[in-house]
């Protein structure tokens, strides 16, 4: 269907779902404002409906370069696809608002024609001084019969070239009942409302008009967003009925809260999804956590991309407000990291180490490499990002031998001399090994014996050699390890710590 028709009546709906997203390119979507994103994916598809991306951009001053690109990039990390949008089109495009100026000044037409819109030619002090007058009276706020004009008065004016903004005139009397599919039936009273700002003087239209003439122009049936918006509801519910237009439905969420109760900051976690996929998290990860933040399904806890789109709907949602818990998100990661096929978990370390591993390390990675170190890792980590703390030995043809404290602890403190010379029978024995011996049963049969031997746990014995090795107190399991190195690098490491503790 064509764009729209300012002067089209009312037309019956179509009964395929539609929902939509409408980001502002203001900078990268948080995750309060991305999760608005999957509940309306989530639920077109779940009822056989369309999923449209649509760029709000009529704030100029604030839009940030990039910042269209990033927003579908975090989009498409999560999985979410969309069925129209504006770089795969559609019959309801384009999907950008900035090109859709013709389309909002003949909508502004029609008001003004049916005399549901006035011009306003207030200078900023005049509007100040009119709040502070209503805040000396402690009267409802908002501009309202700011200006005494005559239509045609204003429409010389305005020809003109005279700067002014146009404004809705909102009813004084009455009340306006919007529907909220959580929250039933809200009434407001037209005495407190505003004459909202629908189209502002440099030509670009407000929120209010532009997301009204473009949700019905694309037939938008339900529109998701934040429980902020609840105060403008009555506007847009009284501009839809301005236009003759049948309005979608609304469903005000309640917002992501921070741990403490507050307002959700950047350090409790309102960061972008591109953010969170630098820090090592799971696509699968974090629409798992956007989608609990708010809505459940039971007991379950865990949810697949399929599960989701089987089971979700946005007459579910809560209204209590979901607070942003980081053990919990950890803890999703960590289980889908778990869970994911052996292929799959090599395929995501490798981007990972492309990323993280050194410079100099050369490029492209050794797949058979990393596809004998995934299954070392795979149950030690939490996030991706820690997977290079681990095993950057690997690809290190010299490590530096860490300080004598790393290893004089425990049963070695103050007893360096005895550590070195344990060091030195632990090389030599090794190096005995034929390269046909060298795999991990025998190098761990060989070690253990050594530490019978020498009267020794083993483990006070291994420790020595981890840290030799792998330059680290901590690592992935030590014989699979040292057979992965090699017979040369290991025994070279070893004789090196052994040097170093003398």
């Amino acid at each position: 269907m064509p764009a729209g028709n300012p002067n089209e009546s009312k037309r019956t709906r179509t009964d395929r779902p539609r929902l939509r997203y409408a980001p502002s390119p203001t900078g990268d979507p948080h995750v309060g404002n991305i999760r608005q994103a999957v509940w309306s994916w989530l639920h077109a598809k779940r009822y056989g409906g369309d999923f449209i991306v649509r760029l709000e951009d009529t704030d100029q001053s604030r839009a940030q370069e990039g910042a269209d690109k990033r927003i579908l990039d975090s989009l498409r990390w999560l999985g979410v696809e969309w069925d129209e949008g504006p770089d795969i089109g559609g019959k309801y495009g384009p999907y950008i608002q900035s090109q859709r100026l013709d389309l909002y000044h003949d909508h502004i037409a029609t008001l003004l024609k049916n005399n549901a819109a006035r011009r306003c030619f207030c200078s900023p002090d005049r509007l100040t001084e009119i709040r502070e007058e209503q805040q000396a009276n402690k009267l409802p706020p908002g501009i309202r019969d700011c200006c005494d004009i005559s239509p045609e008065d204003a429409n010389t004016r305005a020809a003109a070239g005279e700067p002014h903004v146009v404004r809705f005139k909102t009813p004084r009397e009455g009340t306006t009942v919007a529907t909220d599919l959580l929250r039933g039936d809200i009434s407001f009273e037209n005495s407190t409302l505003d004459d909202f700002v629908l189209l502002k003087s440099d030509g670009f239209p407000t929120y209010h008009l532009a997301h009204v003439v473009d949700d019905h122009a694309m037939d938008i049936t339900l529109v998701t967003r934040g429980e902020e918006w609840i105060s403008s509801l009555p506007r847009h519910a009284l501009l839809f009925d301005a236009f003759g237009y049948d309005r979608p439905e609304y469903a005000h969420a309640s917002v992501i809260r921070a741990p403490g109760g507050g307002k959700l900051s950047k350090r409790d976690g309102a960061k972008s999804v591109l953010e969170y996929a630098e820090e090592g998290y799971l696509p699968e990860t974090l629409l798992n956590f956007l989608c609990l933040t708010g809505w459940g399904h039971g007991d379950q806890t865990l949810f697949s991309r399929d599960d989701l789109l089987s089971l979700f709907d946005m007459g579910d949602i809560t209204l209590a407000s979901a607070t942003f818990d980081h053990e919990k998100l950890a803890w999703l990661n960590g289980t889908y990291i778990r869970a994911l096929e052996e292929d799959i978990f090599a395929s995501s370390l490798r981007r990972r180490l492309e990323l993280d591993l050194p410079v100099d390390v050369p490029r492209p990675l050794d797949d058979a490499l990393i596809e004998s170190i995934a299954p070392l890792i795979q149950e030690r980590i939490t996030l991706m990002t820690d997977a290079v703390s681990l095993v950057d030995f690997f690809w290190q043809s010299q490590i530096d031998t860490p300080p004598p404290e790393d290893f004089l602890t425990k049963k070695w403190r103050d007893r360096g001399r005895e550590a070195s010379a344990t060091l030195a029978q632990v090389s030599a024995r090794l190096n005995d090994l034929t390269d046909a011996s060298w795999t991990t049963p025998e190098i761990e049969q060989l070690l253990r014996n050594l530490a019978e031997e020498l009267g020794l746990k083993a483990g006070e014995l291994l420790s020595l050699v981890r840290t030799a090795v792998t330059g680290k107190r901590i690592s992935p399991p030590l014989f699979e390890s040292m057979e992965i190195v090699g017979k040369g690098l290991v025994v070279e490491r070893i004789i090196a710590a052994s040097s170093a503790l003398s």
